[in-house]
């Protein structure tokens, strides 16, 4: 399959300076999860977290819990927390929503605050929801305001222009794991007078986002992702600093409020980054999230990053040499165009995948061709690395995925 043995990747676990934190998470028997870049496996604590604001928090304190258990304060408590993973000075980040109530309400504040420009930029294949966002925000804005779709961001020389208001762009490519140069980006927009808004979704807690250090205006991010916080978990969002004195989101709910007790008729948002809150916050989720950012305030991003790396090309050498049964690796090798997960493409990736699954082996396919795996470094080993390779060489070896079960598709993939 490859020169690299077995047992060298035993040896790599042995040395692994990440290995105790495999023990913080659920992990199942028999199961090689190569899918924590669409939701991350649960964090051991995250139970007995969630269990204690349902029965003492929510059950015996009731809504004394609004102030005595701090809950008013969780999506800034949390923010300040996720800040540190997107490389965000405090005050700039706070923790609600969904990434797509986000990411409209900053593409909305983006393009107010450049009256006269009314074209929005995204990629063609950027994972759909912030293309509909952008739709529906600029369907909303009115004055022309319309989504130009780019083929790649390598477009941007010539599709920038005087009516260029914001580009909304993902980090990684959610299908290929292709990871774009945030910095020069953020860079070539605003000097068109654009701003730039980046879904960091497929990025934070498996790199070290640098929202600050690249000069961002604006970002979104979930999560359930690399960062565990549970199917459905709360998202974030980012506003550089300079616009948080200016900036004004339409959903303005009373949690924005400057004095939300008040109650009077009129909407004045409070100052800051609490501007972008609109409403009561999910308590649920945020108790999982702050669960899981106990883990990973323990780590260490650049680690993280090294590991990742370390293991995308394990997996890529493992599975070059499967050309031959029609595999192409997709994700680029150069590990500064690379996120943490390696895309393969074949003409029947999708009953290829699931017969992976049936072998305990959970990767995902996008369509029309393409086999996800994702490399989460905190719980994910260097001989599971070589046993997936090893499974996937099987099935395409024996044939097995052309068994009709495995072409029966369902709801979820």
């Amino acid at each position: 399959m490859s020169t690299t043995t077995r047992e060298q990747c035993a040896a790599l676990d042995a040395a692994d300076p990440l290995a105790a934190f495999r023990a913080e998470f659920v992990l199942p028997e028999g199961v090689i999860y190569l899918d924590g870049n669409s939701l991350g496996v649960l964090p051991a604590r995250t139970s007995g977290r969630v269990r204690e604001l349902v029965e003492v928090e929510w059950g015996e304190r009731l809504i004394r819990s609004w102030n005595e258990a701090g809950w008013f304060e969780q999506p800034h408590r949390l923010g300040a927390r996720v800040a540190p993973m997107v490389g965000a000075a405090p005050g700039q980040v706070v923790v609600c929503d969904t990434t797509s109530v986000n990411l409209f309400k900053v593409l909305a504040a983006a393009l107010r605050l450049r009256p006269g420009r009314s074209t929005v930029l995204a990629e063609r294949a950027a994972f759909p929801t912030d293309l509909y966002i952008a739709e529906g925000v600029t369907s909303l804005a009115g004055g022309g305001a319309h989504t130009v779709l780019l083929d790649s961001a390598e477009q941007l020389d010539e599709a920038l222009g005087e009516d260029t208001a914001v580009v909304v762009l993902s980090q990684v490519d959610y299908r290929t794991g292709e990871l774009l140069d945030m910095a020069s980006i953020t860079r070539q927009v605003q000097a068109a007078g654009a701003l730039m808004v980046w879904d960091v979704c497929h990025a934070v807690g498996a790199l070290p986002v640098e929202l600050d250090a690249c000069g961002v205006d604006f970002a979104v991010g979930c999560t359930y992702k690399y960062l565990n916080g549970g199917p459905g978990s709360p998202a974030f969002l980012y506003v550089a600093e300079r616009h948080l004195g200016v900036a004004e989101q339409p959903l303005s709910g009373w949690f924005g409020h400057a004095k939300p007790f008040d109650f009077t008729p009129g909407y004045q948002p409070v100052a800051g980054i609490g501007r972008f809150l609109t409403s009561s916050p999910s308590l649920l989720g945020q108790a999982a999230l702050g669960a899981s950012l106990d883990v990973w305030e323990k780590a260490d991003l650049a680690a993280v990053r090294a590991k990742s790396l370390a293991l995308t090309d394990l997996f890529i050498e493992l599975v070059e040499p499967l050309a031959g049964h029609g595999v192409e690796v997709v994700t680029p090798r150069e590990h500064a165009r690379r996120g943490s997960q390696v895309a393969l493409r074949h003409p029947d990736g999708y009953p290829v995948v699931q017969a992976l699954i049936e072998r305990g082996v959970i990767g995902d396919f996008r369509a029309p061709d393409l086999m996800r795996f994702g490399f989460t470094p905190l719980y994910l080993s260097y001989t599971e690395v070589w046993d997936a390779a090893r499974h996937l060489t099987e099935v395409l070896e024996s044939g097995e995925w052309r068994d009709e079960r495995f072409s029966r598709r369902g709801a979820v993939t």
